[in-house]
């Protein structure tokens, strides 16, 4: 029997305010209710999560005094009750009736009249509310990254906090072993998908709207993969060459390092990932689209010694990170990373490409990508690498961004690529 789909996005959000990745709440939450609420059931999720910052101080002002842990449920329910008043097309009046009774639901009855009293109170005192919000509240972020954003992009974090909090774009990557890419936007307009080119990645395809990819023209032959265009620029950065050997150091889920077959089939492509069963879709994607790689377990801060020194003639470091480039893909960061999380992601990133360097030959190449748009993690910690490492050069990106001291930045852009920060590498003769 399907679950109230309130009751079931409350359950999941309340996992994410105790800790937990929408990443893995969210599909057993989509079992539990019928097929046809699951496209509601992602929104709420999702859309409360992106404007919790903003939602949670305004449920403290309408509450008076918190609710106890063990109602985290009724917490979460207030926060998407806010949230469809405020950034859905739901009728008030409908938004607030299931939200209430949603509280059957939960087995948690004697909130019937608490969610009521809050939802109507927010209708009548709304204006009020937000007047009393912080500058970082009101444009629904952390106080930390509102500040940090400030501090590394003063002209642009107004942007970059808009683009975070809009839905993003679902993009494609044609597989040009099969066809074109216009071959490919002529296979989706007869399907009836309307959908346009990238600007930036000559693989990438804008959707009009996101679909099950299962209703895309040959997906399941391998002719696309759903990939966002910023990430697909990093097979065409690193130019893999014929017969070279090439080790993605962070490969799951895959996505770079099947890009890179598809560009230059020839190549002996290692892909390595600390996470033995993220390795699952690697081997997923790679079958899926019919490619070849050796797939091993490694940490990339310290490889094993099977990985011999000077061995490969690229390497790709699609480096851990805060992801705040990809926020609007990942609403949760908003409420599980933190500011001290910052100085730790930099220094596991220098231990990478400390751990790394020794495995690429001299003359060869080295990419360094993050989703991240802070410096913290991007242009300073290859600044701290340059500084410990005589036989590293920096080299040019080709690419049309935000110029840094180490690299190039894209930001995340309403409608278009998200944020990714790319560095290039050159071990010297």
């Amino acid at each position: 029997m399907a679950v109230d789909t309130r009751a079931a996005a409350a359950l999941a959000i309340a996992g994410v305010l105790e800790g937990g990745s929408l990443n893995q709440l969210l599909p057993p939450a989509l079992d539990t209710v019928s097929e046809r609420d699951r496209g509601l059931l992602q929104q709420l999720c999702y859309g409360t999560l992106r404007y919790c910052p903003r939602l949670q101080p305004q449920l403290r002002q309408l509450l008076g005094k918190p609710l106890k842990n063990r109602d985290r449920d009724i917490e979460a329910l207030l926060l998407l009750g806010l949230y469809q008043l405020q950034e859905t097309r739901i009728p008030d009046h409908a938004a607030v009736a299931a939200t209430v009774a949603a509280t059957r639901a939960l087995n948690k009855v004697w909130a019937k009249g608490l969610c009521n009293a809050v939802l109507r109170s927010y209708l009548r005192e709304r204006v009020n509310l937000d007047r009393k919000l912080s500058p970082a509240a009101s444009a629904a972020h952390p106080d930390w990254l509102h500040a940090a954003l400030q501090q590394d992009w003063p002209e642009q974090a107004g942007a970059i906090m808009a683009a975070n909090n809009e839905q993003p774009p679902m993009v494609l990557r044609v597989n040009r072993r099969h066809g074109s890419r216009e071959a490919y936007l002529q296979a989706l307009a007869a399907a009836g998908i309307p959908a346009t080119a990238g600007r930036l990645a000559p693989d990438a395809i804008y959707l009009q709207q996101p679909v099950d990819v299962w209703v895309l023209p040959g997906f399941a032959a391998g002719w696309v993969s759903v990939q966002d265009e910023a990430a697909q620029l990093a097979a065409q950065l690193l130019q893999a060459r014929a017969a070279e050997r090439v080790l993605d150091a962070c490969a799951a889920p895959g996505g770079k390092a099947c890009h890179l077959l598809e560009l230059e089939p020839g190549i002996a492509l290692t892909a390595m990932d600390v996470d033995a069963s993220r390795l699952d879709r690697v081997r997923d994607n790679l079958q899926r689209l019919s490619l070849q790689a050796e797939v091993v377990q490694g940490n990339a801060a310290a490889p094993a010694a099977s990985l011999q020194a000077q061995s490969f003639g690229r390497i790709l470091v699609d480096a851990p990170c805060s992801a705040t480039g990809v926020i609007r893909r990942h609403p949760d960061i908003k409420l599980l990373r933190r500011a001290e999380d910052i100085a730790a992601l930099g220094n596991q990133q220098l231990w990478i490409l400390q751990g790394l360097w020794p495995l690429l030959r001299p003359g060869g190449t080295l990419l360094y990508v993050t989703c991240s748009v802070l410096e913290a993690e991007n242009s300073a910690v290859i600044e701290r690498f340059l500084a410990g490492t005589e036989d590293a050069a920096l080299l040019p990106v080709p690419l049309a961004g935000e110029q840094r001291a180490c690299g190039v930045q894209l930001l995340p852009q309403s409608g278009g690529p998200d944020g990714l920060f790319f560095s290039l590498l050159q071990r010297r003769q």
